[in-house]
C-alpha cells in the first residue's frame, strides 16, 4: 500500500496548487468542452433574508416570483446555511471560503483582521476579470481594490453628481427611523429606494464591461431593518393576512437569559415593536417584493444585452432573521433555524436543474470555490468550503460529503446572566424622535456554541457542556429540547461525532511561516471535497 501522510494532504484545502491546471483538468471525473470564453458571475446578496418565504418554498404569499423562476430553472438549495448569523463574519466567509474560526472575524467589528490566501476577487482578477460591487459591502474589501465601487448601506449611499434631491431627502427620514419599523408608507418614490439604485448601478457596471468578463457583487442592504417600504409595497401583504409565527414572547421563559434580555433592550427601545409585530412582517415581506422586483430589472437588462445565456447567478444571503418568532425581531442570540438558514438559488450558464437542491447540506462557505470552478481557476491555500460546481452541472457527487453543515456563533467568555445586572444603555441610544439598538452586543454575542445539521436533526452545544437537540421535522420552532432524552440517545451520539469531525475541519488549515514548503505535494482533493478520504479508504491509509 502506498504511503501517504493525509495531514499534509488534507491541509492544503484546494485543488492542488501544485498540479498545473490542464493536469488538474485531465483529472476531472468528465472532460468538459474547452469554452471560448469565461463566463460572466453575479452574485447577489440580500441582508437579514430569512430563507422559505417564496411560494416555491410553501410560503402563502407570493413575494419572490422571479427568484422562483431562477430557481425553477436552475437549483435552490433547500438546505444552505450561513457559517454564522450575522453579518461581516458570514460575508467574509463568502469571499474567502473560510469558516469565522479560520479567517479570524467573529463578530462585525474589526473585519481587517481578516486571514486568508485569496478572496474571489482576486481570484477573478487572476482570471482577467473586471470586478465590480454595487450595493452593500461590510467586509474588510476597499474601493481601492476592485475595478468598480458603489457602496451603500442600511442609510443610504454612493449619489451621483446630478442624483435628485429627493434621494438626500429619502435618506434623511431613513435615519429618523432608528433601525425601527415603519408605521405609514414610505413617503418618497421607488427610484429612491436603495435597491433600485443599486440595480441602477450595476446595470452601469455591465454595459461598461465590453467584452471582458465580469464578476460583481450586488449587495442589496434588505429587508434588513428599518423595516419600511414604499406603494406599491406597502399593504400588498397586509398586516391582518400575514402568516402567524411559532410562538411569542411567552415562549421566552425557554429560551434562556440572553434572549429575554434581547427582548427587554428591543421593547425599552421601541415599546411599539411587539404591537407592531404583524406591520413589521407586512413591510418585510413587502421589501422582499420590492428586492424581487429589482431583480427582475437586473434579469431582464441582462437577457436585452444578450449576457444572461453566459453568466452564472447565485442569489443568497448573508443571514436570516427572527421575523418576530418569539416576541423577537432583526437577529441577535443563538442558532435557530430563523437566523442560520438562509436562501441560495444558482442559475444561468452549465447550471441544470437537479433533486440535489433537497438532500445537500450547504454553506456560504461554498461559495467562493464554487466560483473559483466556474472561472476554471485554482481553489486557494486555506479555504475550507466545497465547490458545488459539479452537483450544478448535473454530475455524480459523493452523497456523504454533503450529508451535513455546520455553523457557529459567539466571540467568547462566558454567558453573561440576570445576576450581572447588565443595563440596556449598553446596546441603545436615545435620539428625540426614536430609539435605536445594537442586537449584537456584549451580552447576546457572549460565549460560543456550535451547531451541527443531518437529516431532519440539529444539535446545539456550546463551551460550557449544554446541549439542545431537536427533530425539526416535527418540532420546526425548536420549543422541545431532546438533548439527554433516552429516545433520542442514538440520534444525539451520532450528532455529537458529526459536531466533533466539523470542529476539528474548519480549524485553520492555512500554512503559514517557513514550514509551507513541505504541504507543496501532488496530492490534493478533487473539489475540495473531503469524502474520497474520509469514507472511501480505511484509516489505516491515512495514519500507516
Amino acid at each position: 500500500m502506498e504511503r501517504r501522510n493525509f495531514l499534509k494532504t488534507a491541509s492544503l484545502g484546494m485543488i492542488g496548487a501544485a498540479v498545473p491546471a490542464l493536469e488538474r483538468h485531465a483529472i476531472a471525473a468528465s472532460a468538459e468542452p474547452i469554452r471560448a470564453a469565461k463566463p460572466n458571475i453575479i452574485f447577489v446578496v440580500s441582508d437579514q433574508h430569512r430563507a422559505g418565504l417564496s411560494r416555491r418554498a410553501g410560503y402563502p404569499l407570493d413575494t419572490s416570483p422571479t427568484l422562483d423562476a431562477l430557481s425553477d430553472e436552475g437549483i435552490a438549495f433547500d438546505r444552505a446555511y450561513a457559517t454564522t448569523p450575522l453579518c461581516v463574519p458570514s460575508r467574509i466567509s463568502m469571499l474567502t471560503g473560510r469558516w469565522p474560526e479560520a479567517h479570524r472575524v467573529r463578530m462585525n467589528l474589526d473585519p481587517e483582521l481578516a486571514f486568508f490566501e485569496k478572496d474571489i476577487y482576486q481570484v477573478a482578477k487572476d482570471q482577467g476579470y473586471r470586478t465590480g460591487l454595487a450595493g452593500k459591502n461590510h467586509t474588510y474589501l476597499k474601493p481601492e481594490r476592485l475595478d468598480f465601487w458603489r457602496e451603500y448601506m442600511h442609510g443610504g449611499g454612493y449619489k451621483a453628481p446630478n442624483a435628485p434631491k429627493e434621494i438626500a431627502e429619502y435618506e434623511a427620514w431613513l435615519k429618523k427611523l432608528a433601525f425601527n419599523v415603519a408605521e405609514e408608507p414610505t413617503p418618497f418614490p421607488l427610484e429612491t429606494q436603495i435597491p433600485y439604485r443599486i440595480v441602477s448601478d450595476a446595470i452601469e457596471f455591465m454595459d461598461q464591461s465590453g467584452s471582458q468578463p465580469f464578476i460583481l457583487q450586488v449587495g442589496f442592504p434588505e429587508p434588513h431593518d428599518p423595516e419600511q417600504v414604499p406603494a406599491p409595497y406597502w399593504n400588498m401583504f397586509p398586516p391582518e393576512q400575514v402568516p402567524g409565527r411559532c410562538a411569542g414572547p411567552e415562549a421566552l421563559k425557554d429560551l434562556g437569559y440572553r434572549a429575554q434580555w434581547l427582548y427587554g433592550l428591543q421593547q425599552d427601545a421601541f415599546p411599539l415593536t411587539e404591537e407592531k409585530w404583524r406591520r413589521y412582517k407586512s413591510n418585510y415581506l413587502g421589501m422582499l417584493r420590492l428586492l424581487d422586483d429589482q431583480l427582475t430589472r437586473l434579469v431582464n437588462h441582462m437577457k436585452q444585452k444578450d449576457v444572461l445565456k453566459n453568466t452564472v447567478i447565485v442569489y443568497l444571503a448573508d443571514h436570516g432573521d427572527y421575523l418576530m418568532d418569539y416576541g423577537l425581531g432583526r437577529k441577535g442570540v443563538g442558532l435557530p433555524e430563523s437566523l442560520t438558514r438562509i436562501p441560495m438559488v444558482w442559475s444561468g450558464y452549465g447550471i441544470k436543474p437537479s433533486s440535489v437542491s433537497t438532500s445537500a447540506f450547504v454553506s456560504m462557505a461554498d461559495v467562493m470555490p464554487t466560483l473559483c470552478e466556474v472561472m476554471g481557476a485554482e481553489i486557494p491555500h486555506g479555504v475550507q468550503g466545497r465547490s458545488l460546481w459539479p452537483l450544478l452541472q448535473g454530475k455524480d457527487y459523493p452523497r456523504e460529503e454533503f450529508r451535513s453543515i455546520y455553523s457557529g456563533v459567539g466571540v467568547g467568555g462566558l454567558y453573561y446572566e440576570k445576576s450581572d445586572h447588565i443595563p440596556y444603555t449598553i446596546a441603545e441610544r436615545k435620539q428625540q424622535e426614536s430609539s435605536s439598538w445594537d442586537e449584537l452586543n456584549k451580552v447576546t454575542q457572549s460565549g460560543n456554541m456550535k451547531m451541527v445539521r443531518m437529516g431532519d436533526w440539529k444539535l446545539i452545544y456550546d463551551m460550557m457542556g449544554y446541549g439542545q437537540l431537536y427533530h425539526l421535522a416535527s418540532d420546526p420552532c425548536e420549543l422541545k429540547n431532546l438533548f439527554g432524552h433516552p429516545s433520542a440517545a442514538a440520534e444525539q451520539a451520532r450528532l455529537m461525532s458529526e459536531l466533533l469531525m466539523w470542529t476539528i475541519r474548519c480549524q485553520d488549515s492555512l500554512p503559514t511561516g517557513p514550514q509551507n514548503a513541505k504541504y507543496e505535494t501532488k496530492w490534493s482533493k478533487q473539489h475540495n471535497w473531503y469524502a474520497p478520504y474520509r469514507h472511501g479508504s480505511t484509516p489505516e491509509a491515512f495514519i500507516a
